[in-house]
């Protein structure tokens, strides 16, 4: 299998590398597999505070599946939806987890690297990313699982639109149509993505995972119920509620504990 997931840690930051340089980082069923599995285990550690995805070198974030494998993984009805079923198991533990996720992205980002950023929840790139999942080129579809994070990042009908019309579109264009956050000039992608995973670590994590896990529900149609509603009062009875008021009053800088 084609590619591998490369996970460093930084104290509280962990970095995913999505690396396979040679075919601008596209990922092959093992990677698919691999990048689910860092994403459960990260979600299970309580001690980080931010996880940064990216892609090796400069050139890309991920240009998807790779196709080469397609012949061996990916060939039929059935042997596709084995593939399915790992790339909606992957999305899954991406969009489940309650560590926040900053997307860093260089050059291109289509197909599946761009299923992966619309699961994160700060994305940044650079003035020369480009963006599309032009599927329609393959004769493929993108399953529920996948599409679902693209429809509630940019809605309905911008997904359809990158759907139907295949077009790899610009930074910009990009930003209009709210697949990112923050577009900045090439060489400071690394610099700008890991502050924001800075300011992020130095925040309450667990005002950072409600928040998460709030924005998560409010997806659904369905109102919250009364217990639901009343975990926002909890944050009042944590360490780190009083450590931040403290810290306020005294005009320091708050040291949380996750508590």
């Amino acid at each position: 299998m084609s590619g591998e997931i490369l996970l460093a840690r930084e104290g509280d930051i962990a970095t995913l590398t999505l690396s396979n340089p040679g075919k601008l980082n596209a990922l092959g069923l093992g990677s698919w597999k691999r990048l689910g599995e860092a994403m459960r285990e990260l979600d299970a550690d309580k001690r980080l505070r931010c996880i940064v995805i990216r892609g090796a070198g400069d050139k890309a974030f991920a240009a998807g599946a790779d196709i080469s494998e397609f012949e061996t993984t990916r060939n039929n009805a059935k042997s596709g939806k084995k593939y399915g079923a790992v790339l909606e198991a992957t999305m899954g533990a991406l969009a489940r987890c309650r560590h926040p996720i900053v997307a860093m992205i260089h050059g291109v980002c289509v197909g599946g690297g761009l299923e992966v950023v619309s699961q994160c929840d700060l994305r940044i790139c650079g003035t020369s990313s480009r963006f599309g999942i032009p599927i329609k080129n393959l004769g493929l579809v993108v399953g529920y699982g996948e599409m679902k994070g693209l429809i509630d990042l940019v809605g309905r009908a911008v997904a359809l639109e990158i759907l139907l019309e295949g077009r790899v579109i610009g930074a910009e264009e990009a930003k209009d149509k709210g697949l990112v956050n923050r577009v900045v000039p090439d060489d400071k992608v690394e610099e700008e993505a890991m502050s924001a995973a800075r300011r992020i670590a130095e925040g309450a994590p667990l005002t950072a995972r409600w928040h998460k896990k709030f924005a998560r529900r409010l997806a659904s149609p369905r109102p919250p119920t009364k217990t639901e509603r009343d975990e926002a009062y909890a944050c009042y009875d944590t360490e780190d509620f009083r450590i931040g008021v403290k810290a306020f009053l005294a005009k320091q800088k708050p040291q949380f504990k996750g508590k």
